[in-house]
């Protein structure tokens, strides 16, 4: 079996993004509330891992489960999008 690593990102006081990785779900889970599983992944190897009060996900990133804080997941989201270039479609002939 492959070795998946768990990792949660945070935001520090400073407001500088952290990662703190997690060899096992109950490493996790001794840190954080589980509020339920997902349910509803359409990545199939998702499905049943937990959610916890205050962080968003899971997400797959490759052998990584990744969890984040609405914070980080706010602003990756908006830098992301920043980042993203716009395409310049054909202007209509007139």
């Amino acid at each position: 079996m492959e070795r998946v690593i768990y990792r949660v990102v945070t935001k520090d006081p400073q407001g500088l993004i952290e990662t703190r990785d997690f060899e096992s779900l109950e490493q996790l889970c001794a840190l954080y509330h589980q509020v339920g599983n997902d349910t509803s992944s359409t990545v199939k190897e998702l499905r049943g891992l937990p959610l916890f009060r205050g962080l968003i996900g899971p997400m797959q990133e490759g052998q990584i489960i990744r969890y984040e804080t609405p914070e980080v997941f706010e602003q990756l989201t908006q830098d992301w999008y920043a980042a993203v270039p716009v395409s310049k479609g054909r202007g209509m002939a007139i």
